[in-house]
């Protein structure tokens, strides 16, 4: 018998108790009215009804309920088999009530998340629709314009062409970034690991994006003088990292505003980037759902901005492909900052790489 009396047995006792006192004073009103009252056979009587009513009820509990509530577990398979290769079937019912609950809250769980995933997809295909039908109503407005032939001047025509293949360009645009997605989720995009100079990664950047800052007044800056620091990862990838990281300070910013980078080692053996702005800030209950495909806090400033709206997906993405993390702090009307973490490395590999090769 197990450390804790199992309810079958109790079940068993009591019944047998029942049916032991019921029968066995049936007995003794007989011999009392026959008037040859034997206490000794009114005893042997109860012991023997009450061991025959105990042995059957509980064998009936083990191998008749409790088998054909096992055959139901075994057709939606919710026993552990190994659980139950190599031992006998009780009838614990407590273990069934568990087993039971365990099966219900499993797919309770699982209906929940497929409810989360289709409204997911639902908003997931009406983003791309929305995307794809902007730029597209566009080029097709423009070259049915000129198809119509109503159109006669040079200059117009050209600029007309010069739209429709703006317009293209954000089609491809946003293709390439689904498509880049889609391999990096799928893990078909091999990354190249190197090791680079993560404080030179960041001017590169800064140069690219001088232009598009001093329209917005925007400073890019560091917070302070950095040496060298050396990183391993895929150099293009964590570029495209930062640039989408820097686009969307600049983007988001307030005029006059700055966009400020900082490193932070973490461990010892990693290294923070920080992308700080003092710019419009983000409501806390976006926040879990600004990397999103397509989603937008601002759905209309952003897409007069530009931009495919899968830029800070790519970011995770591509940092999660590192097998590293990306995290957000933001304070709605104050400003924002992205971070995420790399391995660092003193350098001595990318020196030891380029004398091999000398050699």
């Amino acid at each position: 018998m197990s450390k804790k009396f199992k309810r079958s047995y109790k079940f068993a006792l009591k019944t047998s108790s029942y049916i032991t006192f019921f029968l066995t004073g049936l007995v003794a009103l007989y011999e009392y009215i026959q008037l040859e009252v034997n206490l000794t056979s009114i005893f042997i009587f109860a012991v023997a009804c009450f061991s025959f009513s105990f042995f059957i009820i509980q064998l009936r509990i083990e191998f008749f309920i409790y088998k054909r509530v096992k055959s139901i577990y075994d057709s939606v398979s919710i026993l552990d088999q190994s659980t139950l290769s190599g031992q006998r079937t009780t009838s614990d019912m407590k273990t069934l009530t568990e087993e039971v609950e365990r099966f219900a809250k499993g797919k309770k769980l699982e209906i929940e998340t497929l409810k989360v995933r289709e409204n997911y997809r639902k908003e997931f295909i009406g983003n791309v629709s929305h995307e794809l039908k902007t730029p597209l109503f566009t080029v097709q407005g423009y070259i049915l314009t000129l198809l119509d032939g109503a159109v006669k001047d040079k200059k117009v025509r050209k600029k007309y062409l010069t739209r429709a293949s703006k317009g293209v360009d954000r089609l491809i645009y946003i293709v390439k970034d689904l498509d880049m997605i889609t391999k990096l989720e799928t893990g078909d995009l091999n990354l190249y690991i190197e090791t680079f100079d993560l404080v030179e990664l960041v001017q590169s950047v800064f140069d690219l994006l001088e232009m598009k800052s001093a329209k917005k007044e925007i400073s890019l800056n560091f917070d302070k003088e950095y040496d060298p620091i050396f990183v391993e990862g895929d150099k293009e990838r964590i570029q495209q990292v930062v640039t989408n990281l820097i686009v969307n300070s600049i983007k988001y910013g307030k005029k006059g505003g700055t966009s400020e980078i900082s490193f932070e080692e973490v461990k010892g053996s990693k290294v923070m980037l920080r992308v700080t702005d003092n710019g419009e800030g983000i409501e806390k209950e976006h926040i879990p759902r600004l990397f999103e495909r397509f989603f937008r806090v601002d759905k209309t400033g952003s897409r007069r901005e530009g931009g495919s709206g899968l830029g800070l997906s790519i970011v995770k993405h591509i940092i999660e492909a590192h097998n590293e993390q990306v995290f957000v702090d933001s304070v709605y009307g104050i400003g924002s900052e992205f971070s995420f973490t790399l391995p660092k490395t003193d350098g001595t590999l990318l020196e030891e790489t380029d004398e091999s090769l000398l050699n």
